[in-house]
């Protein structure tokens, strides 16, 4: 429950997106062991960040009885606190681990990279000046669930950047960023009273709501640039093909205020992410 396993599209989509444009660009897989490596450590930065989520939130009191979310194993006493950190740190054990085996293949700025990505993970909730209690969230995971990981598996493959993984990794971006405002509008009410000032609340749901609809179509409209700008085939269009599973969640966004609602738009939303991922990984592997 603590790893959040609905959450994950966001870790794979990002690693099939950047690998299929590495094989686009080579015309095969460069390296499968750095593909296999990059996924596994993709899912578990993502897994031990929403265990130390879990752990610095119960810790601060921002998870409590009234949440509209999920349980959260740490708050409501299934799992004591210190075993919920000694998980986070064993999956980041094995997040560090790809990165070093990826640090030999692909070189040394791999392993910084992986480094920043599990601090930023700490610290999203922990430490004395979480930034996801300063409304920085969002930031967060455009970086790291887009940018950082759609080139940095793009890189480990080629070991170079271009335009179409960078393309790429702004529609990624903005699909991985409207999981966490659907899950932060859901949380309003009980972020603010724990003094926990995510963007949402200091924007206000309205807004919110707004940021989440221009995320949402942002991805769709950064698509064909990105194949232009990249000179990659317009076969990975397929992935606009998704744009109908947005209208559920939009439409949930925009008129409900209940928890099943918007954890029925936080799941449709993270669907989308991978359904998209996947057509797109889909047709730039055809057109190779």
């Amino acid at each position: 429950m603590a790893a959040r396993p609905r959450t994950l599209p966001a870790a794979i989509a990002p690693v099939l997106v950047g690998t299929a444009a590495a094989v686009e660009w080579a015309g095969r897989l460069p390296r499968v062991g750095a593909f296999i490596a990059a996924l596994v450590g993709s899912i578990f930065i993502q897994i031990g960040t929403n265990l130390a989520n879990d752990y610095s939130d119960a810790k601060r009191g921002a998870d409590t009885v009234d949440r509209l979310g999920p349980v959260r194993v740490t708050s409501a006493g299934l799992v004591t606190p210190q075993r919920v950190l000694v998980a986070t740190w064993i999956a980041f054990g094995v997040a560090v681990a790809c990165g070093i085996y990826l640090t030999v293949v692909a070189g040394i700025v791999i392993l910084l990279i992986g480094a920043v990505s599990i601090a930023a993970g700490v610290l999203y909730t922990g430490g004395p000046r979480p930034y996801g209690y300063a409304g920085l969230g969002e930031v967060f995971v455009f970086l790291f669930f887009g940018l950082v990981a759609v080139n940095g598996s793009y890189y480990v493959q080629v070991e170079q950047l271009d335009a179409l993984p960078l393309g790429l990794s702004i529609a990624v971006g903005f699909l991985a960023t409207a999981i966490l405002v659907v899950n932060n509008v859901r949380d309003l009410e009980t972020d603010r009273r724990a003094a926990k000032m995510t963007l949402a609340v200091r924007m206000g749901r309205a807004n919110a709501v707004n940021l989440y609809r221009l995320l949402v179509i942002g991805a769709f409209v950064v698509l064909p640039l990105s194949l232009w700008a990249g000179e990659a085939s317009a076969l990975a269009l397929i992935g606009l093909a998704a744009a109908p599973m947005a209208v559920a969640p939009m439409r949930a966004m925009a008129s409900r205020s209940d928890g099943p609602a918007l954890n029925g738009a936080l799941a449709g939303t993270g669907a989308l992410l991978g359904v998209f991922s996947l057509l797109v990984t889909a047709g730039l592997l055809i057109s190779s």
